[in-house]
């Protein structure tokens, strides 16, 4: 291996070098200290903003300026960590994603909003809390990993905000519904069946699927979306106990857990349904205790 000579310069050609040597270091010393003013302006510039970036959102979404505006506009919010968001470590179907969103730590909650901020469609379902509780557990899609956020609107105009990230792969929202491989699919759509359970506090735990392919309009065959909208869940008497707006994101053939306050007396939960086609469904799930032998001794006590 030959090592390269250095090049020296002539006793002439130093003497013309020589002058402009102390000019360079001068340069260079000059440079070494801009560059060190600017180095620490950064140090203690960019970590605080980064901060203020972290204070506003825990989950650090790139989508969450476009979700406060979407979701809450101008009204006031807290990152809240009474309003639970609970979604499964590993996902093993991105098309069958459970989900539970619980605001119950929460006093005169109002509307329970669920969303993902970067699904293609992010706003998943709005349950309307009138004889409920804040709680919903569902199924959904998911076409990346995501934060999957519940916001809690209490009675004071405050919305309360919870929130998790869901790790995923993708394809969940843009995958075809698997019923319409049945050439009888539509025989079906809109039947449900589910159960109702009594709670110790008198509520009704109601947990009940409902039939209908909840087309996204993404999938790869063109497919139109197709999606049931919404749900009103009633007693006997008519009267409004739960509304729920649901959009595409959620699951094919929805099962969906909610907890009312339906009146003991009742035979069952009535659930009033509409998709965005104008067809309308209507199911009754009966109330298993008044068929129980608790219950028969019950009403006779009353008597």
């Amino acid at each position: 291996m030959q090592l390269t000579k250095p090049i020296q310069a002539s006793p002439g050609m130093s003497r013309a070098v020589a002058p402009w040597a102390g000019v360079n270091m001068r340069f260079g010393l000059l440079g070494a200290c801009l560059l060190a003013i600017s180095l620490a302006t950064a140090i203690f510039w960019w970590p605080a903003s980064a901060a203020a970036e972290g204070a506003d959102d825990p989950l650090g979404s790139p989508m969450w300026s476009e979700m406060k505006a979407q979701f809450f506009a101008n009204a006031s919010f807290v990152f809240d960590d009474r309003v639970k968001v609970l979604v499964p470590s590993i996902v093993e179907n991105q098309a069958q994603v459970p989900v539970t969103a619980d605001a119950r730590a929460l006093q005169d909650v109002r509307k329970l909003v669920v969303f993902a901020d970067l699904n293609p469609i992010q706003h998943v379902l709005t349950l309307g809390v009138l004889k409920a509780e804040p709680f919903i557990a569902f199924r959904m899609k998911v076409e990346q990993g995501t934060p999957v956020r519940a916001a809690a609107l209490t009675g004071d105009g405050v919305w309360h905000v919870g929130g998790v990230f869901l790790d995923a792969a993708g394809g969940g929202c843009s995958a075809p519904a698997m019923a319409r491989n049945d050439s009888d699919w539509t025989d079906t759509v809109g039947h449900a069946q589910g159960k109702l359970y009594r709670e110790l506090d008198g509520s009704v735990r109601a947990r009940f699927r409902l039939r209908h392919p909840m087309d996204t309009g993404l999938a790869r065959d063109n497919t139109p979306a197709y999606f049931i909208e919404k749900l009103d869940m009633r007693s006997d008497a008519g009267e409004q106990l739960a509304t729920l707006e649901i959009r595409e994101p959620v699951s094919e053939d929805p099962t969906l857990t909610m907890v009312v306050r339906l009146p003991l007396q009742d035979a069952g939960l009535t659930i009033l349904g509409r998709d965005n086609h104008g067809e309308e469904y209507r199911s009754v799930i009966p109330a298993g205790w008044r068929q129980s032998a608790v219950g028969a001794a019950g009403a006779a006590a009353e008597r």
